[in-house]
């Protein structure tokens, strides 16, 4: 696995959280080969620490996001956290194989919380045109729809986007390649 380590909104990784943290996640590459990449970013937002870890592998991607008084504790929470996520893709995987066996695997984390086990179905489809339009318009979209994110096709570029509302109230662009 490859592991990279950033540093965010004046946080400074220690030798020992950083020797922590790559110890920590060598455990779970035993579900991935060897061009896994796992990116971690540490940062201080006002009196809080955040962690975030996102594992990506053969085109999957698996995320933990953290906020607590203590990176430490942080790393404690988002490892189980991410390893569920990843023995729950392998059971589907496994399951979907073997049509209904099940195999228990070792888990060398202790889950500190459950996530709910199926995820809810659609219940509603929509369907619209793809208008050209500049990133300034799609924001007031959203503000005047009072919606979370906004699809749209980005008159400067001609590629499709997503504008959505971060938890801290700013806007993120995501930009796909296709």
């Amino acid at each position: 696995m490859k592991i990279e380590i950033l540093e965010r909104g004046g946080y400074k990784v220690s030798q020992r959280l950083d020797r922590i943290l790559r110890e920590k996640l060598e455990r779970l590459s035993k579900y991935f080969d060897s061009e896994a990449n796992v990116k971690v970013v540490c940062l201080k937002d006002a009196k809080l620490e955040k962690l975030e870890i996102t594992i990506t592998s053969k085109g999957l991607m698996y995320r933990s996001e953290v906020t607590s008084d203590n990176m430490y504790d942080n790393i404690d929470y988002a490892l189980p956290k991410l390893e569920k996520q990843i023995v729950r893709n392998n059971e589907k995987r496994k399951d979907k194989k073997a049509k209904g066996s099940k195999q228990e695997n070792f888990l060398p984390f202790e889950f500190l919380e459950e996530e709910p086990e199926e995820l809810p179905s659609i219940y509603k489809k929509k369907t619209f045109d793809l208008d050209p339009m500049m990133i300034d318009d799609a924001r007031f979209a959203i503000e005047r729809l009072g919606h979370d994110f906004f699809v749209f096709l980005n008159a400067e570029t001609g590629k499709i986007n997503i504008l959505y509302r971060r938890r801290d109230g700013r806007f993120g662009l995501i930009d796909l390649n296709y």
